[in-house]
């Protein structure tokens, strides 16, 4: 079919793939932070306000409690606090299902994180959160690893031009790699635990290991963030951990490809491997049943059948000539 345009070359305009898929990333988490908060707020309000009147009730009543009640109790604070409700204090709110925590939610959910304190109780609530993980887990990894290929030439291309201005680009490549593996450990892995230890509480060793745990996308849930009833959270706290959350795999994802780039820059430049590719390319000139020596068959093959037709074109003229002599003779 004829191309409407009659340059295709000149109008193709080049599509900004990494904004688009960022943009819809973020549209993602908004959507699903909207639905979690929808399903789950008020469900979270009632259960924790009923489990604020069974412990006042218990504890009102129950001077002595018996083996079987205090199981029931515990039973309680489980799956209390397994909804989102933290059983210290007197708060019947901690808004662990705000848009604020349902946005942190779907990060962990998208990112496979999983801290595990913090679940869907209601039926749509768990049926959306199989559909929502089920696309936007391909969805993260997709992004992290277009976020982690930029950021990888973003460091090559400094690389070539301060390694063009000193004129050493093997170095300048090496250092600006290591450069940047060392900026994003201090940026997603040493700062972090100071906003942790001023706004939690934790010390710095907590900080750094819930950092690790976090990144790895191990999530044991020994520490979460934004869990302390007697604390006033701001609200800009759990959105700036989502985006270092986001940052933090893309760093990841960018270590990783610089690792695979210099294992295979070493395999190139390994003796053994050149040894080898000149090994195999004597082999395939040398090798009498691979492909050379099929070329060469035929070759001598179609020079063989050319022989036998001059043969027989010889053989022809002469016959003819003799015959004309013959006549000749007769005559």
């Amino acid at each position: 079919m004829p191309c409407c345009c009659p340059r295709l070359d000149t109008c193709k305009v080049p599509v900004p793939v990494t904004p688009i898929l960022l943009l819809i990333y973020i549209c993602y988490l908004l959507v699903g932070a909207a639905v979690f908060w929808a399903l789950e707020s008020q469900t979270e309000v009632e259960q924790s306000v009923s489990f604020q009147q069974d412990k006042w009730e218990l504890l009102r009543n129950f001077t002595c409690m018996d083996n079987r009640t205090l199981e029931l109790f515990i039973k309680t604070v489980i799956g209390a606090y397994k909804s989102g409700i933290s059983p210290e204090g007197n708060s019947s709110n901690l808004g662990s299902w705000s848009f604020g925590g349902s946005f942190f939610f779907s990060v962990t959910v998208v990112t496979t994180i999983g801290y595990g304190n913090l679940c869907p109780s209601t039926a749509g609530a768990r049926a959306f959160c199989v559909v929502y993980a089920l696309f936007g887990i391909p969805l993260n990894l997709i992004l992290l690893n277009r976020i982690g290929q930029k950021m990888l030439s973003l460091v090559h291309r400094c690389g070539d031009v301060v390694g063009k201005r000193i004129r050493r680009q093997r170095l300048t490549k090496l250092v600006t790699s290591g450069s940047a593996l060392l900026i994003g450990l201090l940026l997603f892995m040493l700062l972090p635990p100071v906003l942790f230890r001023a706004v939690e509480g934790w010390t710095y060793g907590e900080g750094l290991y819930y950092s690790f745990i976090t990144l790895a996308t191990i999530g044991f849930g020994d520490y979460v963030v934004g869990r302390n009833p007697d604390k006033q959270y701001p609200n800009w706290y759990r959105n700036l951990l989502s985006v270092w959350i986001l940052f933090g795999l893309a760093w990841l994802a960018l270590g990783i490809n610089a690792g695979a780039d210099a294992l295979e820059h070493c395999r190139e430049r390994c003796p053994c491997r050149r040894k080898s590719k000149n090994q195999a390319a004597g082999e395939e000139l040398m090798d009498p049943g691979g492909e050379g020596s099929l070329c060469c068959t035929k070759q001598s093959e179609d020079s063989a059948s050319n022989e036998t037709r001059a043969m027989d074109q010889r053989d022809a003229d002469t016959s003819e000539s003799s015959g004309s002599d013959k006549l000749k003779h007769e005559q």
